[in-house]
């Protein structure tokens, strides 16, 4: 499989902190890859390198077997979208509103409406509520309208930080849900971090573990579970 995008030997750092140190991580089409780790591992930082919102100070990024720089604008042409933590919505806007602002760089306006209207069916609790002001939303609705606004630009990778984060568990199920039915409808290849453990086990294709800025694990589900890395980690008791 040919990796879309590839981050090599990346480190980022933050004043005296090193965020990350040397990390590797790919991701190919059609695929759903977790980025796991304790609080201060690095993972949300993954996400921002590539897409130009962290100090990248060594290591590349890679698009289609050839290095980039990454700035966001340019990223999002590419085909790269990122939904960050927090849903951040444009509370005075409307639903509607809200979805044509994630589609400025969608210059042909029919096929602006055209991804709006396939949003709404993708997401029917949005299309009952489209001239509502997303501030009137539920923490849940909110969140389904972050993944549909990052969705407008058809990206070919989809970057999702803790899309679960503050949401009761009946609503963490149906974004879970959520997140495989864009993966296996578009075919979208999805990086997501996520400190739900087990529900993101459940639909994603392989795995890195971090801890302090480094990959130290990376494999398919199964193969992480059994290895007892994640007890380890998270436990903070890995050598």
């Amino acid at each position: 499989m040919e990796n879309l995008l590839t981050v090599k030997n990346l480190s980022v750092h933050y004043g005296g902190v090193h965020a990350l140190d040397g990390v590797d991580a790919a991701i190919g089409e059609g695929e759903i890859v977790a980025l796991m780790g304790p609080n201060g591992a690095g993972k949300s930082t993954v996400l921002k390198a590539i897409f130009g919102l962290a100090p990248i100070v060594a290591g590349e990024v890679w698009w289609h077997g050839a290095p980039v720089r990454p700035v966001s604008y340019e990223m999002v042409e590419r085909g790269i979208s990122f939904v960050p933590q927090g849903r951040r919505v444009f509370a005075h806007l409307t639903v509607e509103e809200n979805l044509e602002t994630g589609g400025v760089v969608v210059r042909d306006r029919r096929e602006l409406r055209r991804r709006i209207e396939e949003s709404m069916r993708l997401f029917p609790v949005l299309a009952k509520k489209r001239g509502r002001k997303s501030g009137e939303l539920s923490g849940g609705e909110q969140q389904m309208l972050a993944l549909a606004r990052g969705l407008i630009t058809d990206p070919r990778v989809l970057l999702l930080d803790e899309p679960s984060l503050g949401l009761a568990p009946k609503i963490v199920k149906e974004v879970f849900a959520k997140i495989r039915e864009i993966n296996e409808r578009h075919h979208t290849a999805i990086f997501v971090v996520e400190h739900n453990i087990k529900s993101l086990l459940e639909i994603v294709h392989r795995a890195y573990v971090l801890d302090k800025g480094r990959v130290v694990r990376e494999g398919d589900p199964a193969a992480l579970m059994a290895s007892g890395v994640l007890e380890k980690v998270f436990l903070g008791k890995l050598e």
